[in-house]
């Protein structure tokens, strides 16, 4: 994993979770920004702030982590910062046009589908608006023309749970997808596929609808009985991945990507061996620092590379550090 000195240096100035294996302030306790960083007449008196345009679902708990971060961010520095998330691509790039028509500071964004999303992000960096990307999408990033990218290497994270998992037994894993046409998922299971060192069967699911999923996997599972392990990406995910390991009477381990409150009490109760950690809180957090001092110092981060915010590793061993985090919203 790449960190350059200064993301280093920002992560300490921040005082938020460095690593998943460690303790970190709440966003509530964020500390105040110095006047270096957010001088006060660039505040969001004074111009339109930023925008955080996500393929998140309303009320997914992942994405409400990361726009705790950004608000968190936005609260510190005296910026405007609003959130919006559609997963429907054409949706996701239409909110791109309007944040621009309402010519914001900056524009935040992920990208499950670059090709849908280019030709929107385009017309932000033609109106010179800085963008920097988020989570997915970091191969297109720079060629898209955004100052940076701030999240984590999928391929990376993937071979990194392809080895826990071979380490504890699995042979032949289930890698659950849950939204369709998301590059970074499909990434993960290559990644995980280069490591196990067994067969990887990938199974689409909605996830939309759990109870369909707890089904698809139950059926999978009742269907296989090779199959010994499960790699969930997404935390609701694995918690109806959970469900259906029990329902099939299954001795398949169960990991998952990502974190919640009902994934860390599981890592704990030893229902999931472990979740990789992107630190999501970061993904908001970041990119608001990034833009505004973009904005106020003409300041880039990163040099032409992502900004990496993981993967760390949440296991029975910190799941009791890691929960008290994740109940104050920032992991």
């Amino acid at each position: 994993m790449r960190r350059t000195p200064i993301v280093l240096a920002l992560l300490g100035a921040l005082a938020v979770t460095g690593c998943s294996s460690s303790g970190g302030q709440s966003a509530q306790s964020a500390p105040a920004a110095s006047s270096a960083a957010a001088p006060a007449e660039n505040s969001a008196a004074t111009g339109a702030g930023f925008a955080v345009i996500t393929h998140g679902a309303a009320g997914d708990s992942f994405w409400d982590v990361v726009k705790n971060g950004a608000e968190a961010a936005g609260k510190q520095y005296g910026v405007k910062v609003t959130y919006q998330g559609d997963g429907d691509p054409a949706k996701q790039s239409q909110l791109i046009d309007q944040a621009v028509s309402e010519k914001v500071d900056g524009i935040v964004v992920s990208m499950a589908n670059p090709d849908a999303l280019k030709e929107a992000i385009g017309k932000a960096v033609a109106a010179k608006i800085p963008v920097v990307t988020i989570n997915s999408g970091a191969d297109s990033s720079k060629a898209f023309g955004a100052i940076t990218h701030v999240g984590q290497s999928e391929d990376v994270a993937g071979r990194g749970a392809g080895e826990q998992l071979k380490a504890a037994g699995v042979t032949k894993l289930l890698c659950v997808i849950h939204e369709a046409g998301n590059v970074g998922l499909d990434q993960r299971c290559k990644g995980a596929e280069q490591t196990l060192g067994g067969t990887v069967e990938r199974l689409q699911v909605d996830v939309s609808n759990l109870a369909d999923v707890t089904s698809k996997v139950t059926a999978k599972l009742q269907s296989d009985k090779q199959v010994n392990g499960v790699l969930a990406l997404n935390p609701a995910v694995a918690i109806a991945a959970r469900d259906a390991i029990k329902d099939s009477g299954s001795q398949a381990k169960l990991a998952t990507f990502d974190l919640s409150g009902d994934v860390v009490s599981a890592i704990k109760d030893g229902e999931i061996l472990f979740a990789v950690d992107q630190q999501q809180y970061l993904q908001g957090y970041l990119p608001i620092t990034f833009l505004n001092l973009y904005k106020n110092n003409l300041n880039t981060v990163g040099g032409g590379l992502p900004v990496n915010t993981g993967p760390g590793f949440v296991t029975k061993d910190n799941a009791e550090q890691v929960a008290k985090l994740a109940e104050a919203g920032t992991r």
